[in-house]
């Protein structure tokens, strides 16, 4: 065992955005890891559509829900952070206090990153959150049968085969969108960057679209890791394989780069997912070890499946206990 004086704190990277991220991210808060979060920034539906419909900011609700997951602010304050108005509320229907917040400090600090940084003080937050750009971004997507749709919300509804996916700023007098020094720095001096639990094409694909972050993970010397989805995703990845996610990525950022993938073996069990609260989720991913192999990866199989409120998650701890194995391990 390493002595306190030598520790150092595994310097984790996870990109991604949705649901799946803030669970990982608060068990590895819990486990004590140097964690930086980069949020993807082209979600364009809910509360955070709406604001970005009237207020020129980037979306706020992934970057809502990762601040919550790493602050060390009381349960209370995190409560009123994260309350959404009711829908009888005809003003504020549906809002987030939070993401009023944020818009609210974006335009103060002329940026939705400097408004992160100093709500990330403000929150008391164990780590770094990074918006994955500056300004707000398009999703777009080019589908199998020839056609092209712009919007995350609407590429979804679509419901084609996705064949790619590319951001575009979301105002076109913009350059090609950046990432800050400050993502690229952590990702280049991370030990493990973590690609997910997330929408493949929605969650994941819009960071690495922004060009300096692909290419920093697909150079950087820390392990990728990709947390592979427990389902597919209706109108995203139906009939995909784990190894089909793993060649998605690597088609877009021109070769493969995903060092481990890990994989949930546990079984869903028959009737359990309410179907109507998840109706995006269709059938349990298929394993395809061969072909993960073929393709270069580790691959780290186990019950890393959490059942409750009648949907199927990842154990976020289970979880974090594997990446913190992998960061701690040496490298090339």
């Amino acid at each position: 065992m390493r002595s306190p004086r030598n520790y150092r704190r595994p310097k984790m990277v996870v990109i991604g955005g949705g649901t799946g991220l803030p669970v990982i991210l608060k068990s590895l808060h819990k486990k004590n890891a140097d964690i930086t979060a980069v949020v993807t920034v082209a979600d364009d539906g809910g509360s955070s559509g709406a604001i970005r419909n009237y207020v020129n900011v980037v979306p706020p609700g992934d970057i809502r829900n990762v601040l919550v997951a790493l602050s060390n602010l009381p349960e209370l304050y995190l409560d009123i952070f994260q309350y959404r108005f009711n829908s009888d509320d005809s003003f504020l229907a549906g809002h987030a206090i939070g993401n009023l917040i944020i818009a609210a400090l974006s335009e103060m600090r002329s940026g939705i990153f400097g408004a992160v940084q100093e709500l990330s003080k403000m929150m008391q937050i164990d780590g770094h959150v990074y918006p994955a750009s500056d300004d707000p971004l398009v999703l777009n997507a080019h589908f199998s049968d020839g056609t092209e749709i712009a919007g995350e919300a609407e590429i979804t509804a679509a419901g084609k085969s996705i064949d790619r996916v590319w951001v575009t700023p979301a105002d076109p007098t913009h350059a090609a969108p950046e990432a800050v020094d400050e993502v690229i720095a952590a990702i280049m001096d991370a030990d493990t960057v973590v690609l997910g639990p997330g929408s493949l094409f929605t969650s994941i694909l819009p960071n690495l679209m922004i060009s300096n972050v692909g290419e920093a993970v697909r150079n950087t010397q820390a392990d990728v890791t990709y947390v592979c989805n427990i389902m597919t995703q209706k109108g995203e990845t139906e009939h995909f394989t784990d190894a089909d996610h793993v060649r998605v990525l690597a088609k877009h950022l021109g070769g493969q780069f995903v060092n481990t993938v890990l994989v949930n073996t546990q079984p869903v069990p028959p009737n359990y997912l309410d179907r109507q609260k998840y109706d995006e989720y269709l059938v349990q991913v298929e394993h395809d070890f061969n072909g993960l192999r073929k393709l270069g990866c580790r691959v780290i199989s186990d019950d890393f499946l959490s059942l409750h409120d009648r949907g199927v998650f990842h154990d976020g701890d289970k979880v974090a206990q594997e990446l913190l194995n992998l960061a701690c391990q040496p490298h090339d």
